[in-house]
């Protein structure tokens, strides 16, 4: 028995030894990858009857699919689905909710496609999902890079064409996905992440192609608008949003080399008019930020720069505000509509600006024309408008500059920032996410371009006009007459709720810092529902169709702006706007 013992001592302390050297092997080499399965796993059947996105598709969606940015190239945010009415809405209820397993802001809308759902998220993350039951067909993620600078950590979607998905990564990088399976077809890099770009829009697919923008306006960057070949990635052209010496708008820069670090971001997606093959795009500020270290006007920075699609040539453009120096990015594009100013139809681009100002503006085949403006929230900045141009006759004493403090109003964050306004047809209203009585000072400082790194140059600081009694104010304004025609303000709350406006009489909004996401009667403005989701709702809502029911989706999840702002707020009247949770999610929602 004892030598039993012994030799099983003999046998457990070899095995031991065997073991510590296996342990010690393993720290010295990386373990071997798990092997993976020859055989992939089977198509969901809703994805083997995956239908096709065509050209024609997109010009003219089927009532029941979204399947862009704004449902429709015009940009106006509108479905034309009606079984949510005034009516029922009170019955609204949510079908189902998933989780993101991400936080930082979910602003992108719900892309659905005949019973499809595609949801990016923050996090470089994209969900494929039963858009009527809620379950996950893929998830594609792809690692961000650590030592990228991400000033902006969310995703505005992605686009449909063909049979694949195309997605904007937030390290530069444009990736188109199969939409069956959710693998990688081709990537492409569109700029250098460590330069300070990155993108955050869904691609818009026109003409063909599929076109991005690059942005990074705090690093000193130079912006563009690319399109790519969607079946191989290949660059088809790109347009820088600063011209380099000798090209048209060139002259508006200094001399020397400022044309390379001067702003012009593109952060939303833009609009087309597939009659002029032209597409539209909003651009950010100048770098940095204070005008008089860039003296000129900057084309084409705080503008918006109509593209013909096929080249990438500029064919137009307006300028909001020459010279920025108030970070006023003007980036989304205007909505394509037709209204009626002195007694002419104008085919219209419409703008509501950070700058504060309603901008009503006619597109042509080779130029933008201004034809009118107007203020929506409180605007101390501009004395008036030149009648022809639309230019603003700046008050001196707003304007920030080097070593110079200015106070003025709107804020940094503007009269309305990146989430997108929308149309009716019916009501021919405009519905906007405003914020007002809310203001800044900046004073600007001399710096020095460095890549990478921040190259702003001011010190702002934020607060809310006295006596204020409200901030944030879903506006709905007339664009025959110019006139708003209702708003319904929120006391204690800023507004960063991107707008939906049905054919059942109903506008969605969130946006607001109680975390509800709610529906107003679009042609009075009085609230009808409200639901509470777990974070603030700061993501891009639609209106779908499966099996003949009509729902309504969104994405919940507080963060980037919305959550900078509200800290300054506490700043200002402490403990009165309590922090959001964030921690994103979808929310369905149907009547029952």
């Amino acid at each position: 028995m004892p030598g039993k013992v012994r030799h099983c001592r003999i046998i457990i302390a070899a095995a031991l030894a065997l073991g510590l050297s296996a342990l010690t092997a393993s720290a010295q080499k990386p373990l071997a990858p798990l092997p993976v399965p020859e055989t992939p796993p089977p198509i969901p059947p809703i994805l083997q009857s995956y239908k096709p996105v065509t050209a024609e598709r997109l010009k003219k969606p089927e009532d029941g699919d979204w399947l862009m940015y704004r449902r429709t190239y015009d940009s106006w945010g509108y479905s034309p689905l009606s079984q949510i009415t005034t009516e029922n809405v009170s019955r609204l209820k949510p079908v189902w909710s998933l989780a993101s397993a991400q936080v930082e802001g979910h602003e992108a809308p719900p892309i659905v496609n005949n019973g499809v759902m595609f949801v990016a998220t923050p996090g470089n993350q994209l969900l494929a999902m039963d858009a009527k039951k809620g379950d996950i067909l893929w998830r594609f993620k792809r690692p961000i890079p650590e030592d990228i600078n991400l000033l902006h950590p969310t995703s505005r979607g992605v686009a449909l064409l063909g049979d694949k998905v195309y997605f904007a990564a937030a390290d530069a990088v444009l990736i188109a996905l199969d939409a069956k399976t959710g693998n990688e077809v081709w990537k492409t890099t569109v700029e250098d992440y460590t330069h300070g770009y990155y993108m955050t829009l869904a691609p818009l697919i026109a003409d063909g192609k599929v076109i991005v923008g690059a942005s990074g306006g705090e690093f000193g960057v130079r912006g563009s608008v690319a399109a790519f070949d969607p079946e191989t990635g290949n660059q088809l052209w790109k347009t820088y949003m600063v011209p380099a010496p000798g090209e048209p708008g060139s002259e508006t820069w200094p001399n020397g080399d400022q044309w390379k670090t001067g702003g012009g971001s593109v952060w939303i997606t833009g609009s087309y008019d597939p009659a002029t093959n032209l597409t539209f795009w909003g651009t950010g500020n100048g770098g940095p930020w204070m005008g008089d270290q860039r003296p000129g006007d900057n084309l084409y920075t705080s503008s918006t720069v109509a593209l013909d699609a096929s080249t990438g040539k500029i064919k137009g453009y307006h300028q909001y505000h020459p010279n920025d120096s108030w970070d006023w990015d003007e980036v989304p594009p205007p909505i394509l509509v037709d209204y009626q100013h002195d007694g002419r139809t104008v085919k219209g681009l419409v703008y509501v600006a950070r700058d504060g100002y309603l901008w009503m503006l006619e597109r042509t085949a080779d130029k933008i024309n201004f034809v009118d403006g107007k203020p929506f929230v409180k605007q101390n900045v501009f004395r008036s408008l030149d009648p022809k141009t639309g230019r603003p006759d700046v008050d001196p004493a707003r304007q920030p500059g080097t070593d110079k403090k200015a106070d003025f109003c709107p804020s940094l964050w503007g009269g309305k920032d990146w989430p997108p306004v929308a149309y009716s047809p019916k009501t021919r209203l405009l519905y906007i996410p405003a914020n007002d009585n809310l203001c800044s000072t900046i004073t600007g400082q001399k710096v020095s371009y460095t890549p990478g790194e921040r190259y702003t140059g001011a010190v702002a600081t934020f607060y809310l006009v006295p006596g204020a009694d409200h901030i944030g104010e879903l506006q709905a304004w007339n664009l025959d007459t110019g006139q708003k025609v209702w708003s319904h303000p929120f006391a204690n709350s800023q507004l960063w709720g991107p707008v939906l406006a049905t054919a059942g009489g109903l506008v969605f909004a969130g946006g607001t810092n109680d975390r509800y996401f709610r529906a107003f009667d679009a042609s009075n403005g009085k609230m009808l529902w409200e639901f509470r989701t777990s974070s603030g709702v700061t993501g891009v809502p639609v209106s779908f169709e499966v099996d003949g029911k009509q729902y309504i989706a969104v994405q919940s999840g507080w963060g980037v702006d919305a959550d900078r702002m509200q800290a300054r707020l506490n700043l200002i009247r402490t403990w009165e706007f309590p922090d959001v949770p964030q921690g994103g999610s979808v929310w369905v929602f149907a009547v029952d």
